[in-house]
């Protein structure tokens, strides 16, 4: 029995006792499970239950937990298996947790098992301030990393180790500001191209429990309230059993900023009309007028009620479940700490090293200079939606650390995070005088620049209140353009670490710098692996799991969802630094690849519900193109690293095709000096499909071109790699 069957098993079973129970209660008893906060009813021996609890990069908002990178740079590790570890880790702390607050009474906020996460929606702008919070700008890679994550949340079993939930559904990448009013407008094309695939994924291939529907609308439906998402698509197309939650608050917004309501009692029916079972928010507060009105009917809210207490049971409320035991020794165990100093390993992302500057050798150098505003951040090493560690080491701790006596270590803020000094008279931001003193005494310079959560974040949750948590350009604040033109001017080398989490203009830095690492938000402890990184003891291996342009790129406008000239897909031009791309330490290079293996199957509607291997992304026609790949991969250089093998299929001469090839499938190795392995990518659909503009996914050929290496095959990659990609010709 596979873990499908052994869900769905689980499910029919939860379901009658979730039937049983609400049987037994009155029509407000029922209501009042609607809500995130759920009330106790006492006489049926009910707890209260609150559904709000949050696990985007380790168990967040509820003490002290395993801090992991943040969402994006997760995904710039590019590793399927640790992002299931890491989603078990987070399932296992929450667990803990739960443990023991229920010993204590304990049902507030954020203690229970339900983690709203992970987020995939697509990072198609690099100037949305929460893209850091989702797994990059690729449908196909927040597809596999989010489905890890999702099977490492739940676990593969009937029951539910935690629940986990896709969000925000759907086409939900900002502005932030505008997000509660504004009309997300995206054709079919883009929907099921780039939009809806992650979601298909972890609803038919990962069995997510819930999904979040979006603040927004899309295509004029607010999305807590929309027919064509939660019922024609979610429901009915792919076949979604769990329950669907509002963001918190957004159905409010449906009669206060969308105006397509005009009293609280019509916004709850009309998301309960199609399918919003749980409220983050009050509005549900008013259903009992809705249902005297003659809005909604007992039998929504029965079913509503339902499919929420079905969760509950598949989590073992509360008839126990095998997970009770998990003590709370698991939380900040080394186990998950050691899986969190592995992720900020493969997460950290080599974008130039042209002088040979890294790694340094402790042996030749007496003074290193730490400067920057994210030198000693603890801010910028959490990104959002974060955890309490025990400990915390900044990137300026883990030189420290690192060197200890043999090597004298000067720090200098060098300037506030964005507050100049030429706007602020009177405010002493400006340490730049005191940077250049650093950088002169020094042998070398390590220079931390970036943003943080108060600067790129969720609207309401930043300090940037002149974008709402978005960023106008992708140019670094103000204060920190004038440290890095003064340090520019010094003979001191200089390496920066770049710590944001989103697409920057580094441009300046490429050019008068030695070298940079894109450290995103690393994790609470993320400054001890930067020193093991700087120093060798580690090679980078991190890949770009975003575009990253350059401001003259034209970019289109925030608000147009359209995916013209957006991500690696649409780029026209090149690009600053590619998707897909990362330098090493040493030298890896695909030698040589072939076809192992293709075939077409077979699948009729019939199969696609009860074999979730060829759920996602079926071509019209019914059937499923397959391939295997086999590469052969040699490290030529001297050091021992790992590396990603990417594999990207080109449509030929297919005019429905994006304007370049895109990713299909991809493979992280370890290999020694000196060291030749071979590794086999399997890939199928929806990589050999196109999408029409009237949103139909179909075999547009039986002809492919595959591009197989290290980073994504465009000019720009050679060029900075220094290798080519294998191609290979594939005829179905």
């Amino acid at each position: 029995m596979n873990k499908h069957e052994l869900r769905n098993n689980a499910r029919q079973e939860a379901r009658k006792k979730a039937e049983a129970i609400v049987a037994q209660m009155t029509l407000e008893e029922k209501m009042s499970q609607l809500r995130y906060d759920a009330q106790p009813i006492e006489r049926l021996d009910i707890p209260a239950y609150n559904w709000w609890n949050e696990g985007l990069h380790g168990v967040a908002r509820a003490g002290v937990a395993t801090v992991f990178p943040q969402a994006i740079g997760m995904a710039a590790t590019f590793d399927e298996e640790l992002l299931k570890e890491m989603g078990d880790c987070v399932a296992t702390e929450g667990r803990a947790k739960y443990n023991e607050n229920i010993k204590h009474g304990d049902h507030d906020i954020y203690k229970g098992l339900t983690f709203w996460s992970p987020n995939v929606n697509i990072f198609r702008d690099p100037r949305w301030g929460r893209g850091h919070e989702t797994l990059g700008e690729d449908p196909y890679l927040t597809s596999r990393l989010g489905l890890s994550f999702v099977e490492g949340l739940q676990g593969e079993e009937g029951e539910l180790k935690a629940a986990a939930c896709a969000k925000h559904f759907a086409v939900h990448s900002g502005p932030e500001g505008i997000r509660h009013e504004f009309d997300a407008k995206a054709t079919a094309k883009d929907m099921e191209e780039t939009y809806l695939p992650a979601f298909e994924t972890l609803v038919k291939e990962g069995d997510v429990e819930s999904v979040m529907g979006a603040y927004n609308r899309t295509n004029g439906e607010p999305c807590c309230g929309s027919k064509a998402l939660l019922k024609d698509t979610l429901r009915d197309k792919w076949g979604f059993k769990g329950h669907v939650v509002s963001d918190c608050w957004a159905i409010a917004d449906f009669h206060t900023k969308h105006m397509v309501t005009s009293t609280p009692q019509e916004s709850a029916a009309l998301a309960m009309k199609y399918g919003c079972d749980l409220n983050c928010g009050n509005t549900y507060l008013h259903m009992m007028n809705a249902y005297e009105e003659g809005l909604v009917t007992e039998e929504q809210i029965t079913e509503a009620a339902v499919r929420l207490f079905t969760t509950r049971y598949l989590l073992g409320m509360p008839d126990g479940s095998k997970y009770d035991s998990v003590s709370y020794d698991m939380v900040e165990c080394p186990k998950h700490l050691d899986s969190a100093r592995r992720g900020a390993e493969e997460s950290i992302v080599l974008l130039d090293n042209h002088k040979k500057a890294l790694p340094l050798n402790i042996n030749k150098i007496k003074t290193i200079g730490v400067i920057g505003p994210n030198a000693n951040s603890i801010k910028a090493l959490i990104g959002n939606y974060h955890g309490t560690s025990s400990q915390y080491i900044t990137v300026l701790d883990g030189i420290r650390a690192y060197v200890g006596d043999k090597v004298r270590v000067m720090y200098s803020e060098g300037c506030d995070l964005y507050k100049d000094r030429t706007e602020n008279l009177g405010l002493p931001y400006d340490r730049i005088g005191e940077a250049m003193t650093v950088a002169e005494h020094s042998d070398v310079v390590i220079l931390c620049l970036g943003l943080d959560e108060t600067l790129e974040g969720e609207e309401g949750d930043t300090g940037n209140s002149y974008a709402s948590g978005d960023k106008n350009d992708l140019l670094l604040p103000l204060s920190q353009r004038k440290l890095c033109e003064a340090l520019a001017g010094c003979d001191t080398p200089v390496i920066v670490c770049n710590m944001t989490g989103s697409a920057m203009d580094l441009k300046f830095m490429a050019d008068n710098f030695d070298a940079i690492l894109q450290l995103w938000y690393p994790g609470a402890r993320g400054g001890q692996t930067v020193a093991k990184i700087l120093f060798g003891d580690i090679s980078p291996s991190g890949k770009l799991p975003v575009t990253f342009y350059d401001s003259s790129y034209d970019m289109p406008e925030f608000t147009d969802y359209g995916m013209k000239k957006r991500t690696y897909k649409y780029i026209e031009g090149e690009a600053q630094y590619p998707f897909g791309f990362g330098l090493t330490y040493s030298d890896v290079c695909v030698d040589s690849a072939s076809v192992v293996s293709s075939n077409v199957v077979s699948v009729s509607a019939e199969d696609d519900r009860y074999d979730p291997a060829y759920n996602a992304g079926l071509a019209t026609d019914g059937q499923v193109f397959e391939a295997v790949i086999e590469a052969v991969v040699v490290n030529k250089g001297s050091v021992d690293t790992d590396e990603v093998v990417q594999v990207y299929v080109e449509n030929v001469g297919v005019s429905d095709a994006p304007l370049h090839p895109i990713l299909a499938g991809f493979k992280r190795v370890h290999l020694k000096a000196g060291e030749k392995v071979s590794v086999k990518i399997p890939l199928k659909d929806p990589s050999f499909t196109v999408v029409t503009e009237g949103g139909d996914r179909v075999h547009g050929s039986h002809t492919f071109s595959l591009h197989i290496g290290t980073s994504q095959p465009d000019k720009k990659s050679t060029l900075l790699t220094g290798h080519t990609p294998i191609i290979l010709d594939l005829q179905f």
